[in-house]
C-alpha cells in the first residue's frame, strides 16, 4: 500500500482569531499627541504565528501520490464508508456494526485542495469513543476507482473505490443529452472504473430514435443497456451487470436512478420525483451519496442527480485522448498541434464529413474543449 515513511509540516488555521496589533497605537497617541506620524508610519500587524499553528506529523507516501497518515493500528478499527455528509460519516465496522463518525481535523486540513476529506466508499479507520457507536475517523487508505467532478475549483469526489458507473439517462422527459454522456465516461476513464451507458424510460421512445445512440457508444466497446422501471424491461441483463461488483449510479437528476433501483433491490422505498414540467429537468430527490447491499451480491451507490458536470483535471488538449474514434484519422491532420476546431486538412473534421465520426460525438468534443458545461439535448 505505502512504501515512503515522511515527516509532514501542517499548518491549522485558526478560525475564531483576530489579528492581533503589535502596539496599542490608541492609547500611545491619546498619552503624547507628538509623534502620531511616526507611530502609524510604524505600525504592523502581526501574521504569522496568529492565524496558524504548525504540526509535525508522520506519513506514508502511497503509491498513487496520495498522503497516508501513520495511526496506532492498536486503538484503530477497520470500516467502510456508507454515506458522509459534511463532517459526519456513518462507518460500517468489518463486523457489520455502524458507527456515526466525524472527521479528525488534520484529514481535513491534509484534504484542503478537496470538497471532502471522506466520501462514500472509502476504506478507513476509526478509532471508537465510547459505547455509544460514536468514532472519529484517524486515516483514510488510498482510494481507487474514482468517480468525481469540479466544484469552485476543487475536487469533488463523488465516490471512491468502486468497479464501475452505470450513467442512467432517459430517452425523454427529460431529454436524452449524449454531451452529458461523454463527460461521464471522460470522468470514468480518468478515474479507471468502467463505465456503462444505461438508457432509462426506454419504452417511452421507440427503438428506431435510440438506434443511433446505441449504436454510438457499443461500436466504442461500451456496455449499453436499455432499461424500464416502470415495465421491468432490462432489469434481467441490468441485474447481470451489476451482480458481485461495486457499481456507481451516476446521472441528471430526474432519468429514474432511485426508480431502478427501488426495483432491482425490493423493499429500499428510495424517494423519486417527477420531472418538472415547467424547466424540463428532473427534481433532486436523493440528497446524499449512499452505499447500498444488493441480496444478489454486491453494492449499488446511489449518488444525487446533477444538471451538469464540469470536468476535473482534464486540460483541452488532453480531451482527444478520451474520444478512441478520432484516433485513427489524427495522423492525417496536416498541422502536429491541430485542436480539430478551425483548421485546414484536419482529418478528424474530415472523418466528421464522411460520416466516419458521429456528428454528435465531435459536436461534444468541441463543447468541451471549449469550456462550454450546457450540454444541448439530441433532439
Amino acid at each position: 500500500m505505502a512504501n515512503k515513511r515522511k515527516k509532514i509540516r501542517v499548518a491549522f488555521r485558526k478560525n475564531r482569531h483576530k489579528r492581533r496589533r503589535d502596539n496599542n497605537l490608541t492609547h500611545q497617541v491619546l498619552d503624547e499627541d507628538t509623534g502620531a506620524t511616526d507611530h502609524l508610519s510604524g505600525e504592523r500587524i502581526s501574521g504569522k504565528g496568529d492565524l496558524s499553528r504548525h504540526r509535525t506529523v508522520m506519513a506514508e507516501e502511497a503509491a498513487d501520490g496520495s498522503v497516508v497518515l501513520d495511526v496506532d493500528l492498536s486503538q484503530c478499527r477497520r470500516g467502510r464508508v456508507l454515506s458522509s455528509v459534511g463532517l459526519n460519516s456513518m462507518v460500517q465496522a468489518e463486523d457489520g456494526t455502524v458507527f456515526e463518525c466525524t472527521v479528525r481535523r488534520i484529514l481535513r486540513t491534509l484534504a484542503h485542495n478537496k470538497r471532502n476529506a471522506v466520501v462514500a466508499g472509502d476504506h478507513v479507520l476509526f478509532q471508537p469513543q465510547g459505547d455509544e457507536h460514536q468514532a472519529v475517523i484517524e486515516r483514510v487508505e488510498p482510494r481507487h476507482g474514482i468517480l468525481s467532478r469540479s466544484s469552485r475549483y476543487r475536487e469533488h469526489i463523488l465516490v471512491a473505490n468502486v468497479d464501475q458507473a452505470l450513467i442512467v439517462v432517459s430517452a425523454i422527459d427529460p431529454p436524452l443529452k449524449p454531451g452529458l454522456i461523454d463527460r461521464f465516461l471522460i470522468s470514468t476513464e480518468k478515474g479507471e472504473v468502467h463505465g456503462i451507458v444505461c438508457i432509462n424510460k426506454a419504452d417511452l421512445a421507440s427503438q428506431a430514435d435510440l438506434q443511433p445512440v446505441i449504436g454510438t457508444y457499443a461500436q466504442l466497446g461500451y456496455d449499453v443497456v436499455l432499461t424500464s422501471a416502470t415495465t421491468g424491461a432490462g432489469l434481467d441483463r441490468l441485474c447481470s451487470l451489476l451482480r458481485d461488483r461495486e457499481t456507481v449510479f451516476s446521472g441528471q437528476s430526474g432519468v429514474g436512478k432511485s426508480s431502478l433501483l427501488n426495483r432491482i433491490q425490493p423493499g429500499l422505498g428510495l424517494k423519486i420525483g417527477e420531472v418538472s414540467t415547467w424547466t424540463g429537468k428532473g427534481r433532486h430527490t436523493t440528497r446524499r451519496t449512499e452505499l447500498l447491499p444488493l441480496d444478489m451480491g454486491g453494492w449499488v451507490v446511489d449518488t444525487p442527480g446533477i444538471r451538469q458536470l464540469e470536468l476535473w483535471d482534464v486540460i483541452p488538449e488532453e480531451v482527444e485522448g478520451y474520444y478512441p474514434e478520432f484516433r485513427p484519422f489524427v495522423a492525417h491532420c496536416r498541422f502536429p498541434d491541430c485542436t480539430h476546431a478551425h483548421e485546414e486538412g484536419c482529418g478528424v473534421k474530415r472523418a466528421v464529413s464522411e460520416h466516419l465520426i458521429p456528428h454528435t460525438r465531435y459536436q461534444s468534443f468541441l463543447r468541451i474543449v471549449s469550456g462550454d458545461i450546457d450540454d444541448m439535448p439530441s433532439r
